[in-house]
């Protein structure tokens, strides 16, 4: 079975995402920008979602968690949470 690890970064608006991939882009810590600005309450833990399967998260989150390149931040991605950066850290075809 698929699974995959992440750390995301929510924020209300496609610029303030934008404005976020460009800081992290230029060097700044994906994990120290999801403690700073993340909306979600996994921004206390830098973002980090922990281990998940194929349907376990959105399906937007998903489609980009399970067919995006590991170790890069993508993003904006639109949910009905509103936007997210999305480092994939892991993932297992499996």
């Amino acid at each position: 079975m698929k699974k995959a690890k992440a750390r995301h970064i929510l924020v209300e608006t496609k610029e303030r995402c934008e404005e976020l991939k460009k800081q992290i882009a230029e060097g700044a810590n994906f994990a120290d920008m999801a403690a700073k600005h993340s909306h979600c309450p996994s921004g206390r833990n830098g973002g980090y979602l922990g281990e998940f399967a194929p349907g376990q998260m959105v399906e937007a989150f998903d489609k980009v968690v399970f067919s995006k390149e590991v170790g890069k931040v993508h993003g904006p991605v639109k949910t009905e949470f509103g936007y997210h950066l999305i480092l994939i850290t892991e993932r297992t075809e499996k």
